[in-house]
């Protein structure tokens, strides 16, 4: 597993296992096949509802806690809920801190709940704090605002949006750019995609492992979720090849701006950038 230098200089891992929309009664197994596979970077979140399920696939597994990078998301508006909420999630993971907080997405008070998350860091409760579907400006206002900087922006991010602009403005703020649906929810645009079928014959790879590793190349951390155990081993093996440069600017071609998952105009990132 390759890792990212965080700009607090923790290190995360490149690629971690996602568990958005994972079925309720399967998230403890499927969180349980990744680690054993290999994942050490399990995403979760407050609104997924399923941090219970994750902290006891975690304990399960045997592996102690500095081995494993946790991270989880408020959704939460305000001072008081944010803070209460951390407590939430450390109570229903079952760990003594978590690796990551992130703001979900930026909601009405986002100044005033990252102010409780950056008290939770000074309490030692969390180690990192970051921000999800934020976009350039949003994230500027928390930069400017800020006592403990953010360490990554976390988007929707895939072949047929790759967030060049976003991607650019967090580069040039030391902030990672973390990828949620890398693989685009397996959409057919991208899994049947001619470009990544051809490449994935040449380096004897799958369209998903090439598209992995065209978001890895480019600086982008990935979180791919899946629940059968083929996939977990499939998208975890991406470190053992490499894109040309004239390989990686085609597939740059692909870049639609598309989202996949229909989210409304004011959450897509780029939107005011």
């Amino acid at each position: 597993m390759e890792t990212v230098t965080l700009n607090n200089g923790m290190e995360m891992p490149l690629l971690g296992f996602g568990t958005y929309q994972l079925d309720e009664n399967a998230t403890a197994a499927a969180v349980l096949a990744a680690l054993k596979t290999g994942y050490r970077l399990i995403d979760t979140a407050q609104y997924y509802g399923n941090e219970q399920t994750v902290g006891q696939a975690i304990r399960q597994s045997g592996i102690g806690r500095d081995q494993l990078f946790i991270t989880t998301k408020t959704p939460l508006s305000g001072y008081a809920e944010a803070k209460a909420g951390v407590d939430d999630s450390l109570m229903a993971c079952g760990v003594d801190y978590l690796d990551l907080m992130l703001i979900h997405w930026p909601v009405p008070n986002f100044m005033e709940t990252y102010e409780a998350l950056e008290d939770t860091v000074k309490e030692g409760k969390v180690r990192a704090l970051g921000l999800s579907n934020f976009n350039a400006a949003q994230v500027q206002r928390v930069l400017d605002e800020a006592r403990v900087k953010p360490v990554l922006d976390q988007v929707e991010t895939h072949l047929l949006w790759q967030q060049a602009k976003l991607h650019a403005y967090l580069t040039e703020h030391d902030l990672v750019h973390q990828a949620w649906s890398p693989l685009g929810q397996g959409t057919p645009a991208i899994l049947n995609s001619p470009a990544l079928l051809a490449l994935g014959a040449k380096y004897h790879k799958t369209p998903a492992q090439v598209a992995l590793r065209f978001l890895i190349e480019e600086g982008v951390a990935v979180i791919p979720k899946a629940q059968h155990l083929a996939h977990l081993k499939e998208n975890l093996a991406v470190f053992d090849f490499q894109l040309t440069e004239e390989e990686r600017a085609q597939l740059r071609q692909a870049d639609q701006r598309r989202s996949v998952e229909g989210w409304p105009q004011s959450m897509q990132v780029e939107a005011d950038y």
